[in-house]
């Protein structure tokens, strides 16, 4: 099971027990000396969490997040994010063998586990693993120490 969302019109998901909870956009605070795939942190409830722009992982043009816009807050095996989605559009179970090994179809795109097909259209399905590289999480640690 993942929750999927949306980027671009294009759909992403992460696994659902990944994920913490889908919110409303809120104001994203600068963090100075992170790496440039983060666009800043969030307080929620009282702990700093990193917002992962997606936008800028994935080569997308850059756009300001309005109201509208939510937050999906996920854990990684090393800490929680929040990442940025134009939508989300909820659960969705696969079908058995819909889902192909990202390497497979397209080698390397490092986040991104795996590519569900479906009649309605492609999912691209990230993993939280690799979401940040090992230099980004050094960053991110440095700027987060800074502050």
């Amino acid at each position: 099971m993942v929750v999927v969302f949306v980027l671009e019109g294009a759909r992403y998901a992460v696994p659902l027990q990944a994920t913490e909870r889908a919110l409303r956009m809120v104001a994203i605070s600068p963090l100075p000396g992170a790496p440039q795939v983060l666009a800043g942190v969030i307080n929620l409830h009282g702990s700093v969490v990193p917002v992962v722009d997606l936008r800028r992982r994935l080569g997308l043009p850059p756009r300001e997040y309005g109201s509208a816009a939510h937050l999906l807050v996920v854990k990684s095996p090393r800490r929680t994010l929040a990442l940025p989605a134009d939508e989300v559009l909820g659960l969705r179970a696969f079908p058995k063998g819909a889902v192909a090994p990202s390497e497979r179809v397209t080698p390397g795109l490092g986040a991104v586990a795996g590519i569900a097909a479906l009649p309605d259209g492609l999912v691209f399905i990230h993993d939280l693993e690799a979401f940040l590289t090992a230099d980004e999480e050094r960053g991110l640690d440095q700027a987060l120490e800074a502050t």
